[in-house]
């Protein structure tokens, strides 16, 4: 789920937005950036939430600080950061495991 949401916040962020707030008033490139900060927005915008409740849900069968908690569900607002608590969340689960 991460990597879902943090490749939709790239795009939108990297490439919806500025497309659509520095191309030239109703040219086709501000067009083309409407439409992905419309429907990459709102897919990113669900598909957070969904993050949160699986982050909530590992968080606690995983027994996880609360600190460690919220700092990965925070990641899911910076580009490429969930990438990363994707990553430090893998590790702790197999840590755990072990």
């Amino acid at each position: 789920m991460a990597w879902i949401v943090g490749t939709l916040l790239i795009i939108l962020v990297f490439v919806g937005v500025p497309l659509k707030y520095l191309t030239t008033v109703g040219s086709t490139e501000q067009g083309v950036g409407e439409a992905i900060t419309m429907y990459v927005g709102i897919a990113h915008g669900w598909l957070f939430m969904v993050y949160l409740v699986t982050a909530a849900l590992l968080a606690r069968a995983a027994r996880w600080a609360p600190v460690f908690t919220i700092t990965t569900m925070l990641a899911g607002l910076i580009p490429v950061f969930t990438f990363l608590a994707e990553r430090r969340a893998t590790a702790a689960v197999h840590a755990a495991r072990r």
